[in-house]
């Protein structure tokens, strides 16, 4: 691997007045690397790149904050735009014109879109693409990758041109930063494996590997027989003390919590610059004055003017909209992919654009801030340095971010103040608050907030939204609404134009609405209830599907539920350990960010127990969801167009909670073969992760013994208060997600969270064991054996059944039977303990016999009465013998 950057003076920095400072003589740095003891070292050009500030991210404690990026600081547009093109023509000076006119330039969202954009501009031969994290209804994507240490980490490759990554040619990767440099290698492993190139460059306005971190790009390069040039602006890296992810998370929490002890302000220092906020006073002065002295190290800084509010009458805010006049056919970027001959139409087109901007401005406007949208960030930088060519304003530049960064207002501290809102583009990965750092209090006169069509919402007019905010902190907001740029789809099938967003509780369901969203439409108002003996002697006779309607929902006699609660406090550091036996297996081997879809709905609980187990050990913030498979009909595809809509199906990995013969197993795999014949949409991976699989039906458990879950035990009040799903063609119509209900009336019995709450209160307990099991298993041979079907057929025949269906084996299956079926007989394993006791209880209950039987695979199996009419059972419920 050759390295090509700008090699300067090395030196420390770690505070105070700096050459290359910002103006001022303050380093913005210096606040965070006084009390964490960071320190940067490298190219003296550092300190005026960058700053430092403390994140809300369980990963890293530091944020290295660029001034040149124009995301985080408001910047002179053409400040921003001149490092980009710079980078470019020495990219270009690399290659050569043959080259140049080869390659592809890639960069990465949410912050590098336009500098890549600006790469792309200084090489000026070549087509550009960006990664995304918005996909596309029935656009298959070319790529994929992770950005492990984000908080938001799953990028789409989405060209409409398929053959745009196809070439040959050299590939430039272009990021803002390089700390590690696992983004970079992410990326080309998973492209080199589909398009292999010869050669990569990779591009950033710095470079902050260690040596050891740029050891393993070298090591990569030369693995896969490929040539990496690396070009940078500056080059350094940062020393970061034992201890200082705690030391951050702590400094964190405290000052979050004396932001919210004092409340926010809806003046934020409307008028002066960032930089004439007087600074606080040193800690030696603050004594003499009485004041306490600030515990975490010397200086001082004030809860800064962040998040101001409008006025509480509830209006929306008044905003100037601009008509752009934004040319037809053009991209709004390089989401899809932007060519030469794009560049040159928008380049044509800016003059007039500027000139609509300028007008639009209120008279007496001198300084103005363009402000942009997350991946929105070339358009808007264009547009903001147009018109300061146009205009004797001063016109800065930076966009809003997904990022959570702690602000404080200090000189010495790099993000200021921070307006935070809620996100107005329906993201895929749902509902969040972005963020627009050092706008409130910079004394701007107006402020265009730039977005495109498809964030152009409710939302963002409503309130509470990003233009209210800006509205209590300048005396004029203007809005320019740059066309959202959706690519022609080739033989698409037909589908309806948009599929409703997941149902979430408290609305529907009794979880917590980050645990999970129900890709279920909501039939609560619907009788579907039936008496089971009706339900079972309909569904035999072969005049109804089971899906079709719903048993009584069994209502627990407080022995049952005694029981219950028993069977928790025994197995739930159990089933604890399994969940992370399961969730280490599926990180290590299927995602590094999986979308879970849990199969509603004995999957869902266990879905949420992954979320969670990934969450507390990893700091993972999974998507989960709930939708619908039913035996004989396969799973809901709307669900599935929408999941391929909103997420890559490669990540997508299906949950349950055990397996009993495999049948769901089985039908997941015909129905997603189905599913790529009719819809054209490939990468569903049909292998369940389930936490028990005593079949040996699945590669992906977290335990094959077939013991006692305790959400077996119970059916909605355990699971959401949801029941079971529906599919019925008067209900359900081709373009609709299948049904379920939400049983509010159950709530004072409902046990859902405390279940959750329960098993995840032992995981720190478990943690060792269960990863040390998970990499046992990871080196094992796991193919499924299926000696459960075995074992289910060889029943059916002995017992003179003929129907396997009528067979449940396994704990919770049998459970099953017993609180939804009408049972006819349980075979128990000889010598089965507690885990039974439940079971043992119904079948008291309901009068139905349990066998002891030996040399059975499975603790126990339900059978389901194989000749069930109306009068099949007496007054007192009990079975007919046959």
């Amino acid at each position: 691997m050759e390295k090509a950057v700008n090699e300067g003076e090395h030196h420390g920095v770690q505070g105070g007045a700096l050459s290359g400072a910002p103006a001022g003589g303050v380093w913005t740095g210096r606040w965070v690397a006084e009390r964490l003891g960071v320190e940067l070292v490298g190219d003296d050009r550092l300190p005026g790149l960058l700053g430092l500030a403390l994140r809300r991210n369980p990963k890293r404690a530091h944020l290295l904050v660029s001034n040149v990026l124009g995301k985080h600081v408001p910047q002179a547009p053409s400040v921003v735009y001149g490092h980009g093109v710079a980078l470019g023509r020495r990219v270009r000076e690399l290659l050569g014109d043959d080259e140049a006119r080869r390659a592809v330039v890639l960069g990465y969202a949410e912050t590098a879109t336009g500098l890549g954009h600006s790469v792309a501009d200084g090489l000026g031969l070549a087509p550009y693409l960006h990664s995304t994290r918005r996909p596309v209804p029935g656009l298959v994507p070319a790529g994929g990758f992770e950005e492990s240490h984000s908080h938001a980490t799953s990028h789409l490759l989405l060209p409409e041109d398929p053959a745009l990554l196809a070439g040959d040619g050299p590939l430039v990767l272009v990021d803002d930063e390089f700390s590690t440099g696992n983004t970079v290698l992410n990326t080309v492993r998973d492209l080199h494996e589909r398009y292999p190139r010869r050669r990569y460059v990779v591009v950033a306005l710095v470079d902050m590997r260690s040596a050891a971190d740029a050891g393993r790009l070298e090591e990569f390069a030369r693995e896969i027989g490929a040539r990496v040039d690396l070009v940078a602006a500056a080059s350094g890296t940062v020393r970061l003390p034992e201890g200082v992810l705690e030391k951050g998370q702590e400094l964190v929490a405290r000052y979050e919590s004396r932001s919210a002890g004092q409340g926010s302000s809806a003046g934020a220092a409307p008028s002066g610059a960032l930089a004439q906020v007087p600074a606080p006073p040193d800690s030696g002065a603050a004594l003499a004055a009485g004041q306490e002295a600030d515990p975490l190290g010397a200086g001082t800084a004030r809860t800064p003017p962040t998040d101001p509010r409008p006025d509480d009458d509830g209006t929306a805010p008044h905003v100037t909209r601009i008509d752009l006049g934004w040319p037809a056919g053009l991209p709004d970027g390089g989401r899809h992919g932007f060519t030469p001959a794009h560049r040159q139409l928008l380049e044509d087109a800016l003059p007039m654009m500027a000139r609509r901007l300028a007008h639009a401005l209120p008279e007496g406007a001198r300084r103005v801030h363009i402000l942009g949208f997350e991946e929105l960030m070339y358009a808007p930088l264009r547009l903001a340095e147009a018109l300061e060519r146009a205009t004797d304003a001063e016109v800065r530049y930076s966009t809003t971010t997904r990022s959570p960064v702690l602000a404080l207002d200090d000189p010495g501290y790099a993000i200021r103040t921070r307006l935070a809102f809620p996100a107005h583009d329906d993201p895929a990965d749902g509902p969040g608050e972005r963020y627009a750092y050092n706008v409130a209090g910079a004394g701007f006169d107006a402020v265009v907030a730039v977005v495109d069509s498809a964030a152009d919402t409710p939302l963002l007019h409503a309130p509470g939204g990003l233009l209210a905010r800006l509205a209590a902190t300048t005396p004029h907001v203007l809005l320019a609404v740059v066309p959202s740029y959706v690519p022609d789809i080739p033989h698409a099938p037909e589908r309806p134009s948009m599929l409703p967003a997941p149902l979430r509780g408290p609305a529907f369901s009794s979880y917590a609405p980050e645990e999970v969203g129900w890709l279920l439409q909501d039939l609560s108002d619907v009788t579907l209830e039936a008496p089971t003996e009706e339900r079972e002697e309909a569904i035999q006779s072969g005049g109804a599907h089971y899906a079709e309607s719903l048993p009584v929902e069994y209502q627990p006699s407080e022995q049952y539920q005694e029981l219950f609660h028993a069977a928790l406090s025994v197995s739930a550091a159990r089933i604890a350990r399994a969940v992370g036996v399961v969730t280490e297996t599926v990180l290590a081997e299927r995602s590094p960010r999986p979308v879970l879809v849990s199969l509603a709905r004995a999957g869902t609980p266990v879905g949420i127990l992954m979320r969670r187990w990934a969450q507390h050990r990893h700091g993972l913030d999974l998507p989960h969801y709930a939708v619908s498979i039913v035996r004989g009909r396969g799973i809901d595809a709307n669900a599935l167009r929408w999941l391929a809509a909103h997420h890559d199906p490669r990540d997508v990995v299906f949950v349950d909670g055990w397996t009993g013969k495999g049948a769901i197993t089985r039908e997941l795999a015909q129905a997603l073969t189905e599913f790529e014949k009719s819809d054209g949409i490939t990468g569903f991976d049909p292998e369940i992760a389930v936490l028990a699989d005593p079949g040996s039906c699945v590669r992906t458990y977290g335990t094959r013994e077939d013991f006692l879950i305790p959400s077996a035990c119970l059916n909605s009040t355990v699971s959401g208060l949801v029941s079971r799903t529906v599919l019925r063609a008067d209900l359900v119509g081709p373009h609709d997600f299948h049904g379920a209900k939400f049983y509010r009336e159950l709530a004072a019995t409902d046990v859902s969270v405390a279940f959750l709450d329960a098993v995840s209160a032992c995981f720190p307990e478990v943690a060792d064991a269960a990863c040390a099991q998970a990499g046992e298993l990871l080196a094992a041979d796991r193919t499924p054996t299926w000696e459960g079907w075995a074992a289910v057929e060889r029943i059916s025949e002995e017992y003179g059944i003929h129907d396997v269906n009528l067979v449940k084996p396994g704990v919770g299956e049998t459970t099953r039977v017993m609180l939804r079926r009408v049972p006819w007989k349980v075979l128990a394993r000889a010598g089965a303990g507690s885990d039974l006791d439940h079971v043992r209880l119904l079948a008291e209950q309901r009068g139905v016999p349990v066998e002891e039987v030996d040399a059975l695979p499975y603790t126990c199996v339900g059978l389901i009465h194989p000749k069930y009419t109306r009068g099949a059972t007496g007054a007192d419920g009990k079975a007919v013998t046959l």
